[in-house]
This record gives C-alpha cells, sequence and structure tokens, in this order.
C-alpha cells in the first residue's frame, strides 16, 4: 500500500494516499478488519470493473456473439491474475483496470476513425504510467494506427505534439516528485534491474512458461518460505513453483497457439496490431531482459488481458465459418473446464494456508 518504488511506481503514491485515506475513512481512522476489507473491496471492485471493459470491448469492438462473449469473459474471471488481484491492494490490480478501459477508449474511437485527443492521452500516461512506469508506452501504441498518420504531415504533427506534450506533463510531474533530483532515477533503476534480473537455477525455457505465460493463467503448486521485512517482522510467504506435470504445460501451450494463431489470422486488423504490440512490450522486459521473470506470475495486471482478446478476435477471423466456431467453442470450454478445476482446487490449498499462518 505505500506504491512501490518511484523508480518502477513514479506516481502511485498519491494513488494510494488516496485510497488509504478512503479506506481509513470508513474505518474511523483504524487499521483494524475494517480497513483491510476496504481495501480489498477497492481491489475486487477494480478487477470486476475490468471484467465488464473486457466484455464491453468483445460486445463493441470485436463484435462476437453474446455466447462465446461470457464464455471468454468468464474464461478470463478464472485465470490466476483476476482471481490474486481482487483481494490484493497492489499497482497491478489497478493497472489491469485502465490498461483494459484505455485500450477500450482507443480502439473505440480508432473504429470510428478519430484521434485520441491530448486530454484523455495525457490522463492515460499519467495514470497508467503512474502506477508503473514501463507501461506509458502501451498508452502511445494506438497512436501509430490512426487514420492517415504517416501519409499525411500535418496528422503526423499533431500526433507528435499530442505525445511530446502528455509525456512532458508525465516528466514533470515524476520530477517534481524527486524534488527534480532525476540522478536519482538512473542509480534506482540500475540497482533494481540487478535485483529482479538475477540469473536463478530453474531453466529459462520453464521460467517463462511456468511463471510469466502460466502463471498468469493456471496455478503451479505453491511454496511456503519463511521470510522477513527490514522492520524484522518474520512470516510465511507463499510462492509458485514452476509446473511439475504435463497437464498445464499443455494447456498453456494450447492457449498460447489459439492467441498467436488469432494474430496471424488477423495480421492485418489494427486493433489486434495495437493488443499484440503491448503484449511484446512485457515479452521484452521480463523474458528477454529477464527482469523479475522469477516471479513474473505477480505482474499479468500488465499483459494478460491481451489473451482473451485476442481469443474474441480469433473467433471473430471465423464468423463466416460455422464449422470452426463450432470447434473453437468446444475447445476453449474444455481448457475452461479444466482451468476452473485447476484453480478452484488450488485455491482450496490457498485458502489453507491462511488459515493456518494468518487467522
Amino acid at each position: 500500500m505505500t506504491g512501490g518504488g518511484f523508480e518502477r511506481h513514479p506516481l502511485s503514491n498519491y494513488f494510494f494516499d488516496f485510497i488509504r485515506e478512503f479506506a481509513l475513512w470508513i474505518s474511523e481512522g483504524k487499521k483494524n478488519e475494517i480497513f483491510r476489507l476496504v481495501l480489498a473491496w477497492c481491489s475486487n471492485f477494480a478487477v470486476s470493473l475490468a471484467l465488464v471493459q473486457l466484455f464491453k470491448y468483445l460486445r463493441n469492438i470485436v463484435r462476437i456473439p453474446l455466447k462465446i462473449n461470457v464464455l471468454i469473459t468468464f474464461f478470463f474471471a478464472f485465470f490466476t491474475t483476476p482471481i490474486l488481484l481482487s483481494f490484493t491492494p497492489e499497482t497491478y490490480t489497478y493497472t489491469l483496470l485502465f490498461l483494459v478501459a484505455f485500450n477500450y477508449y482507443a480502439a473505440a474511437k480508432l473504429k470510428k476513425e478519430k484521434k485520441i485527443s491530448l486530454f484523455p492521452l495525457t490522463f492515460a500516461s499519467v495514470l497508467v504510467g503512474g502506477l508503473t512506469i514501463t507501461n506509458i508506452v502501451k498508452v502511445y501504441i494506438p497512436i501509430l494506427f490512426e487514420k492517415g498518420l504517416f501519409k499525411n504531415f500535418k496528422n503526423f504533427f499533431n500526433a507528435a505534439i499530442r505525445v511530446v506534450i502528455s509525456a512532458a506533463v508525465f516528466v514533470l510531474l515524476f520530477l517534481y516528485r524527486l524534488d527534480w533530483d532525476y540522478m536519482r532515477i538512473f542509480t534506482k533503476t540500475g540497482e533494481q534491474y540487478e535485483k529482479f534480473s538475477k540469473p536463478k537455477v530453474t531453466p529459462l525455457w520453464d521460467m517463462i512458461s511456468s511463471w510469466f505465460f502460466g502463471g498468469n493463467m493456471i496455478f503451479s503448486n505453491f511454496v511456503v518460505r519463511d521470510y522477513h521485512n527490514k522492520k524484522g517482522f518474520h512470516y510465511n510467504a507463499l510462492f509458485m513453483d514452476v509446473f511439475t506435470s504435463v497437464a498445464p504445460y499443455i494447456f498453456v501451450g494450447a492457449v498460447l497457439v489459439l492467441v498467436f494463431w488469432s494474430y496471424f489470422k488477423n495480421f492485418k486488423n489494427k486493433f489486434v496490431q495495437i493488443l499484440m504490440l503491448s503484449f511484446f512490450v512485457d515479452i521484452i522486459i521480463h523474458c528477454v531482459l529477464k527482469f523479475g521473470l522469477h516471479t513474473s506470475y505477480i505482474y499479468g495486471g500488465h499483459f494478460i488481458f491481451v489473451v482473451p482478446m485476442m481469443l474474441g478476435w480469433l473467433f471473430f477471423g471465423y464468423k463466416n465459418s460455422p464449422k470452426m466456431l463450432s470447434f473453437l467453442t468446444v475447445f476453449v470450454g474444455i481448457l475452461f473446464v479444466f482451468l476452473v478445476a485447476n484453480n478452484v482446487y488450488r485455491m482450496e490449498e490457498f485458502i489453507c494456508f491462511l488459515e493456518q499462518n494468518y487467522k
């Protein structure tokens, strides 16, 4: 609830100050069970709104049949990321909501062949980039697909001005938080990269499949470790292990096949390109640069929403093929049943851990 380090979450402290004050107001100034419940309710509300925005994206942008829309939305709702974030007061929780909402807003504008105006672009850059700095890139990706951007100098100049002004506002707010000591950014960023990118014993391919892709969709085994914070408070922490059976790997592989099938099927679709470029940003950060790869299952709020959106576009690509639509519906339905069975079972283990250690 501190908002995280300034080098990764530059403006999140202001956002979480508001959330904290709201929770204290409800709990009458006490950090008791009511205070914690309010924080959890806020997270739950944010994830619920994200699911609503996903549903609206599939209905109004992709325009797939209602029953398929409901299937994909529920499929995503049972991913590990929405489940965990629904009671976690963290930057990832609200980033999930803001990124899904912004993708819907940007797609709605582009669908009508309109520009994303300066104020919403600036607001999104401050809100999304303020919570996690690397996500600000995703705010500007839709600009690349505005109509006539590279065919008309006036349009290109207009887009460049919007990006520069919105980025300048963000930078000024960031520097204001640092009391204009910009050198702290480079020093702290280097420290964080060194800390979160240390090589692990686990093979790279397994970290990517089990934690980056898989860990944000399906629960694996849990590992309990003894930890303590900087103040010396000792506690038991829960971590996800890599997959220990073949079934989760098959599940993750099947979902990724569907995602990239959708990508190549709709390669010329600008909305698909926006989603995948956004996805590739996180793949580069976590899988190529290896930043936080060993705990990348907690970063899903930044990118995992791309999966259900891409599934929607896959169904859209076969809207005139009833047999293929039926096959995809059955296939996703089977994946959904396996996902629910696995994640409900693992959540029972999670709840038992809480009762044993934090009741």
